[in-house]
């Protein structure tokens, strides 16, 4: 497997009970997997220990054939190989798109800089607006140049937390379908986060279906989403 999550356990300092309790998911190379969950499931906690902004109390997390907690070992967040994709794009609002996208290719030549550029807007569809500045994009466009940002020092892993939150309902639809379309064409890893049933059904692979930090049904976006619970859930 490609992803391998063991037994996660995670409790908040100040919480009196944990909020990821028992977590496991396996995943191959290229799958896109959604966690889907009411507010408060601990499905952005989960990102959170993927990412290394939290350590948990108990598990394993194995990435590409290494292993990057347990027990007895920490890899700190920058030597995970994992991009993320926030909630609010994250862009640097000084920097054009081209010095947004650039900014996580440190160890590169510049020419080595300009060519994954190059193919990064030319994914995204941005080419012509590598000279502009954050506030001069549509929110469909800054999506997509933190999109091409994380994909751009290619991670063994992205994850997403709830990336549609701040589009309007119709450009979400656009979105999630390019989104889809972008990584299955870069064969890329991936993991969402939503408590959206109409995102995960378009963009997953298979849904993590997940209650009170215990997985309670994982399967194919029509089974998970035809079952009993879910359709309550929906209609509460």
């Amino acid at each position: 497997m490609f992803v391998q999550i063991e037994n996660l356990k995670y409790q908040y300092k100040n919480s009196s009970e944990p909020t990821i309790k028992d977590f496991s998911l396996e995943m191959e190379q290229g799958e896109i997997v959604c966690i889907l969950g009411e507010s408060g499931s601990g499905k952005s906690t989960i990102l959170r220990l993927l990412a290394g902004l939290e350590t948990p109390n108990k598990g394993v997390i194995s990435i590409n054939g290494k292993t990057i907690i347990n027990d007895h070992q920490f890899t700190e967040p920058e030597k995970r190989g994992v991009g993320m994709v926030f909630q609010d794009y994250a862009l640097f609002p000084h920097m054009t798109v081209a010095k947004n996208v650039q900014y996580g290719l440190r160890k590169m030549t510049r020419r080595q800089k300009q060519k994954r550029l190059d193919e990064m807007l030319s994914l995204i569809n941005l080419t012509d607006y590598k000279d502009r500045y954050p506030f001069e994009l549509s929110g469909g466009q800054q999506q997509r140049v933190a999109l091409a940002r994380a994909l751009a020092p290619a991670p063994s892993l992205l994850i997403f937390d709830e990336p549609f939150s701040n589009l309007d309902a119709n450009l979400q639809v656009k979105i999630r379908d390019e989104l889809r379309g972008i990584l299955k064409q870069t064969g890329i890893t991936s993991i969402f986060v939503t408590h959206d049933q109409e995102d995960a059904k378009v963009l997953a692979d298979r849904i993590v279906f997940i209650e009170n930090g215990v997985v309670s049904r994982v399967g194919p976006p029509e089974e998970v989403l035809g079952c009993a619970s879910l359709i309550m859930w929906a209609n509460s």
